[in-house]
């Protein structure tokens, strides 16, 4: 059985990879979090408090662990710093680091928000002397959870861009990426850019949730200025400014399916609409 911890453990690709190397039956797995999991853990599964924002958590999270998925988000790399992740993770024993970064580091690389710290982060765990792989998925089709208000109470989605498509990935498959790769030394060393198996507009993701609970979602277009006012509670400027560029000026890549969710998983990867019916209920 192979000892792995899995950092993010309450996120959207943290749950069902818990869930993934729990069926495999060929794991020991810890999750990390900051806060106790609001839901029952797979069966086998322990867990462990820890914050990657603060160095003094690590050591007891990631002790006794071989293996580690390490999804920062960039908070932690950027106020400790990314080695000093990395070291604690070789302090408690993993030898193997499976990285949840971004396609940012490629696409938006002059961004500090989208690419900087993340590249950071990647240089750090390829600099390690650990085995890796790198995982750099596009948009999340679960940022949609941010419609989940405004559909439930009025079946409307409001969106900018709502005609310019991106091939958003399911997290499920990120994390069967993620299983995968913790678990087969075939995947060392190899760098994964993860997408879903279609571009999608906004404007057809509404109408795929409004299929998924079985009435019409009307989508109503943003503004940019709109949709910019509206994220900035809750986003900061930089990170709000190149979101809506990605989302209305896509590069050629970032608009582009990748092959490597069939590579790794030998099937397509989930699209859109399969997302929205599997999680109708948050939208009801």
């Amino acid at each position: 059985m192979l000892a792995i911890t899995v950092t993010g453990a309450t996120g959207n690709v943290g749950q069902p990879l818990l869930r993934a190397l729990a069926a495999s039956g060929r794991a020991r797995v810890t999750a990390v979090s900051r806060r106790e999991p609001p839901a029952p853990l797979p069966e086998g599964t322990g867990h462990r408090a820890a914050d990657l924002t603060r160095p003094d958590t690590l050591g007891p999270a990631f002790d006794g662990a071989e293996a580690l998925f390490l999804h920062d988000s960039g908070a932690g790399a950027h106020r400790i710093g990314p080695h000093d992740i990395v070291d604690a993770a070789k302090a408690g024993g993993v030898r193997r680091i499976v990285l949840l970064s971004s396609q940012g580091v490629e696409t938006r690389p002059g961004s500090a928000s989208h690419g900087g710290v993340a590249r950071a982060l990647e240089d750090a765990v390829r600099g390690s002397g650990l085995d890796w792989t790198v995982l750099r998925p596009g948009g999340f089709a679960s940022n949609s959870y941010a419609w989940a208000e405004s559909v439930r109470l009025h079946r409307t989605v409001a969106a900018p861009f709502g005609d310019v498509g991106l091939p958003v990935i399911d997290p499920a498959d990120i994390a069967e990426v993620a299983a995968a790769a913790l678990l087969s030394e075939a995947h060392i060393g190899r760098t994964y850019v993860l997408t879903g198996p279609v571009p999608t507009t906004p404007r057809e993701r509404a109408a795929a949730i409004g299929a998924a609970l079985g009435e019409p979602v009307r989508f109503v277009e943003q503004t940019r200025a709109e949709a910019r006012a509206e994220m900035l509670a809750f986003m900061p400027e930089p990170v709000v400014e190149t979101t809506l560029d990605i989302l209305g000026a896509p590069t050629a890549a970032e608009r582009q399916v990748g092959p490597d969710v069939e590579r790794v998983l030998g099937r397509p990867g989930r699209t859109f609409a399969q997302w929205a019916d599997r999680n109708a209920q948050a939208f009801r």
